[in-house]
């Protein structure tokens, strides 16, 4: 018994000699990505399919992770189990195919697929002929249907050997990994962006992940995790890059000296600079981003054209034009949802009323004022950790949310002592909804300043954060707390639980 990987479609219409080094590429990445379970699985390349052999022995949770992992090798189109043995006759043939197929087919519409190779008495169509009479006659229900068939009962014939497939399943399609070059996505850990860096790597692209931290080590910790679902699920294969880098200074500059229409616009493209300067220093020659066309407003077609000239190196969009519920239905089938739908939204900046065709100008205008050092000192500070020792390297390690003081209501503020709120939303947001609270003492820092300023405020106090949904006041809170301030906690009020 063994398995046999049938080769993605495309790589079989290849010239021989890229067929080869495609299949020989393939084979090495089989070989990597088995090699962790046991040194004894052997990888043999055929022309037009992979063998692999597995020893004697192995337990069946080995093999079924060896099954689950032949799934997600890019370049395989389908995933066989095989037995091989010998013949004497097309009704030696039947004999061992009928039992194999009769429970699977009765009741059922089927076909019979013969392939042969080699010189034999009869040919593919006596083949099919036989085996299907002989499989109706012991199938109670059974129909043969040629072209609408629920049922396709595969058998080959090579030479002397009859090869009985008893389970097949489908792979995950595409090139081989490595094969296409590399990549960087910029993965910020929502629905979007894993998907897009999937279908890059089911292209064959090895692609490094680059993240930019808006929210601290929870943020952090949660894209860290779903880039190691994501490598260790589909690129195993491969070791590549996980690089972090410190993005708040940027938010915080661009909210003091942006004007507020092109926000947006601006956080985007400083993060491509940013990203274009690190992927070449990387050697690596291209972008991807999870943009969709018209998803919000930094993506209309003018304003991701604008992001687009701040890059140095080309720009790709794998869902550019896919509707989100498409997106969210892929992120399931990958299954990056979960990730998605746990993590808080980190927004950078968020504007009033956001220009959906900013014109060069007015970005040029908008950024002649910004600091630069700060984007600057951001690239320098970039860590990065190898996709294989991500759940093992030390991540920053966010506080437990039970260590957090939280106070939800006006009554519990009043009763507790030595407690002052400090509203963290921007100035324009405090001013359309000002926060009523007359017996507690308030301070308004906005959440961009906070982590500058905290240090600064006396510690003979308790100071709770308040924003409008809670999210990024509790992440800011999380983030002092990780700094030692753990004199800080939230305020939530019934309108943002």
């Amino acid at each position: 018994m063994y398995y046999l990987l049938k080769l993605f479609p495309e790589i079989t219409i290849k010239s021989r000699s890229v067929r080869r080094h495609m299949t020989r590429c393939l084979t090495a990445n089989v070989r990597n990505t088995l090699r962790p379970l046991d040194q004894r699985i052997r990888v043999r390349e055929h022309w037009d399919s992979l063998q692999v052999a597995t020893p004697e022995g192995l337990s069946d949770a080995t093999r079924t992770e060896v099954q689950q992992r032949l799934a997600r090798i890019p370049g395989i189109h389908e995933v066989q189990t095989v037995e091989e043995v010998g013949f004497r006759d097309l009704d030696d043939i039947a004999n061992r195919l009928t039992p194999l197929w009769q429970g699977e087919i009765a009741g059922r519409r089927f076909r019979v697929s013969a392939k042969r190779r080699g010189q034999h008495l009869f040919t593919s169509a006596d083949m099919e002929r036989h085996l299907g009479a002989r499989l109706l006659a012991a199938a109670p229900g059974a129909s043969v249907d040629l072209r609408h068939a629920e049922v396709d009962v595969p058998v080959q014939v090579i030479d002397d050997r009859l090869r009985l497939i008893r389970r097949r399943w489908p792979g995950l399609g595409g090139y081989p990994l490595g094969l296409q070059g590399q990549a960087m996505a910029l993965i910020s850990g929502g629905y979007d962006s894993p998907v897009a860096a999937w279908r890059m790597i089911r292209r064959g692209i090895k692609t490094h992940f680059l993240f930019f931290n808006l929210g601290g080590p929870e943020h952090e910790r949660g894209v860290r995790e779903v880039t190691h679902h994501l490598w260790q699920r589909y690129s195993l294969s491969h070791r590549v890059s996980f690089i972090s880098v410190p993005f708040e200074p940027v938010v915080a500059e661009i909210l003091h000296k942006v004007p507020d229409g092109v926000m947006g616009v601006v956080l985007k493209r400083m993060m491509v600079r940013a990203a274009s300067r690190i992927a070449r220093r990387a050697r690596v020659p291209a972008l991807v981003t999870g943009d969709a066309i018209a998803q919000v407003s930094s993506q209309t077609l003018s304003n991701l054209a604008l992001i687009d000239d701040a890059s140095e190196l080309p720009v790709l969009r794998p869902l550019l034009t896919d509707d989100k519920q498409e997106i969210i239905r892929q992120a399931r089938e990958i299954d990056t949802a979960r990730f998605a739908e746990t993590m808080p939204e980190y927004c950078g900046v968020i504007s009033r009323r956001p220009n959906t065709r900013a014109r060069r100008d007015q970005i040029a205008e908008a950024e002649a004022t910004f600091d630069f050092s700060v984007l600057e000192a951001a690239i320098e500070d970039a860590t990065l950790t190898r996709t294989d020792a991500l759940a093992d390297a030390p991540a920053p390690s966010p506080a437990s949310p039970a260590e957090l003081l939280t106070l939800d209501s006006r009554e519990s503020l009043a009763a507790a002592d030595q407690i002052s709120v400090i509203d963290i939303r921007a100035p324009h947001e405090r001013e359309e909804a000002p926060l009523s609270l007359p017996e507690v003492p308030q301070l308004a820092i906005p959440f961009y300043e906070l982590q500058q300023q905290a240090e600064s405020l006396p510690d003979d106090r308790r100071y709770l954060l308040y924003c409008d949904q809670g999210v990024m006041s509790r992440m800011q809170a999380l983030h002092l707390h990780d700094r030692g301030l753990t004199h800080f906690g939230i305020y939530r009020n019934a309108a943002s639980r």
